[in-house]
């Protein structure tokens, strides 16, 4: 049983994403087109064009053009865009980097990528100097002051703009490789190409409505992370709005920004929206210029929606996605709010509801696992076939691992997942990651980790340890070991000691005993 969008179906054109992107400028010219939150930094619509030519054309000055990589590691600001836009207009790849990340995270995913060269701001060049040993990177760019044996950005910002997009394969180029853990295991490279994005803006056109103009939207969520990078930074733009950038999420600059911008969308995660209902700070600014806010990159519950939803005064919303599907499969439409539902499956998009230990298709109100089939499915995993056949069946289905079922209005509500990533504030945090790295303490003997519900970050990482015979280690030695091998969210939060870790007949961790 193959269930469809109750939305029209949307054509979709075949064209490069920067274009496609800055379609608006023609009408928008003189309009706020991206905002630097802190500073008040302005691009407008047609100096956004520009300088995105400008950095295509020096990248292309450089070298830099289809099969090029460029790595970008930086917090939000108006120039993600330009380097982002640029390497794309220049006909190459981004691979998108979280900042938080440590070297030897950055280090592995500058090699599976494959990465020429990088685009960073002060703060990270450290970290960048060190990840970039042992890669392909040569040259190093960086936004502000430029220290010796890196490049300037700006030398890229003052070149001849490129004239125009550079011959690409839009439904075969990959044009950007951000790192999804998928399903399972360690992260991946997803590719996607040109049309993947494109597809997605276009899909999601009649049900994520932006008034060219008019709307102001804050993105505190990361540009490096899908949910960022395609809804707030490409789709906002494509739709004429503007984009306030905030480089990390603090409570009282998000208000203080949405009062003082006038924010009229916010695109947010659950625990936002958590101190949107219970935090008092909240009182003290006036929120009334929102219309909408939006939730993603985890599951949303229908109280915290509906407490948010009256006290601020405005619809409280969430769709799902996943990385692989560039991001959005489902939304809920502005007055369409259910409590709990994830909303309608967006245009040009199927879905299957299948009872995982049968294969069989399921029906009205049966809890199953959702497969997703449309333009925005990823091609594939980067170097790794195994992985993508695992993920997307002969078919051309994406098994997303999610549970849920579809009621009889069309919307869809997620219950449960089949896979084992761990949700910390809407990152993915991958226990296997964890588990590998655990076993490299010399006082561990067996280890694995689990998520444990918590109200404010959805779920926390929990390690479960088994001490080598006379080896003694305590939580906090646990905690420091990990703490100073992975970014900031993967952290453990709790560590456990226990005598063995339940595993099945074939060695597969027990999680569901760990959990009970």
């Amino acid at each position: 049983m193959i269930h469809t969008s109750t939305l029209p179906e949307v054509e979709i054109p075949d064209i490069a994403i920067t274009p496609f992107v800055l379609r608006m400028v023609p009408q928008l010219a003189d309009h706020p087109a991206m905002i630097d939150g802190p500073t008040g930094r302005t691009y407008t619509y047609a100096q956004l064009a520009d300088a995105t030519a400008r950095v295509a054309g020096g990248l292309t000055a450089s070298g830099f053009g289809r099969g090029s990589t460029l790595a970008v590691l930086l917090p939000n600001m108006p120039e993600y865009f330009l380097a982002f836009h640029g390497a794309a207009m220049a006909g190459g790849t981004v691979t998108t980097i979280n900042p938080t990340y440590g070297p030897s995270e950055v280090n592995h995913q500058l090699i599976d990528s494959g990465a020429g060269s990088l685009v960073t701001i002060p703060m990270f060049v450290e970290t960048a100097r060190a990840a970039v040993e042992g890669t392909n990177v040569e040259t190093i760019y960086v936004i502000g002051d430029a220290p010796e044996g890196t490049t300037p950005f700006a030398t890229l910002m003052q070149a001849e703009p490129l004239a125009d997009q550079a011959e690409v394969d839009v439904h075969e180029d990959v044009m950007v490789l951000p790192y999804s853990s998928g399903t399972t295991g360690l992260p991946k490279g997803v590719m996607l190409t040109h049309n993947n994005l494109v597809a997605n803006i276009v899909q999601t056109e009649p049900i994520l409505e932006v008034k060219a103009g008019e709307e102001r939207v804050i993105a505190v969520l990361p540009f490096f992370h899908i949910y960022g990078m395609e809804v707030l930074m490409n789709a906002v733009i494509a739709r004429g709005g503007t984009v306030v950038t905030m480089p990390r999420f603090d409570l009282e600059e998000f208000l203080t920004l949405i009062q003082d911008s006038g924010i009229t969308i916010a695109y947010v995660v659950p625990p936002i929206i958590l101190a949107l209902a219970k935090h008092p700070m909240v009182d003290q600014f006036d929120l009334s210029s929102l219309r909408l806010v939006f939730s993603g990159a985890a599951p949303l519950g229908a109280e915290v929606a509906l407490e948010a939803a009256a006290r601020i005064g405005c619809d409280v919303v969430q769709g799902y996605g996943m990385t692989e599907l560039s991001p959005v499969t489902h939304s809920t439409p502005m007055g369409g709010f259910k409590p709990g539902s994830i909303g309608l499956t967006i245009s040009n998009t199927e879905v299957r509801i299948v009872d995982p230990e049968t294969g069989q298709d399921l029906g009205m109100d049966e809890d199953g696992e959702l497969w997703i089939r449309g333009p925005q499915r990823m091609k594939g995993y980067l170097n790794n076939p195994e992985a993508t056949a695992i993920t997307i069946d002969e078919d051309g289905w994406l098994h997303t691992g999610d549970i849920g079922h579809v009621d009889s209005d069309g919307h869809f509500y997620i219950v449960d997942r089949l896979k084992e990533l761990i949700k910390y504030k809407g990152f993915q945090v991958p226990p296997a990651e964890l588990e590998a790295l655990l076993l490299t303490h010399p006082a561990v003997a067996d280890a694995a980790v689990i998520g444990v519900p918590d109200e404010e970050a959805g779920e926390l990482p929990k390690g479960f340890v088994v001490l080598k015979p006379g080896a003694e280690a305590s939580e906090g030695d646990i905690k420091e070991f990990v703490a100073q091998a992975v970014a900031g969210y993967k952290q453990l939060r709790i560590v456990e000691f226990i005598d063995v870790i339940p595993k099945s007949a074939s060695g597969k961790i027990l999680r569901r005993e760990l959990r009970s």
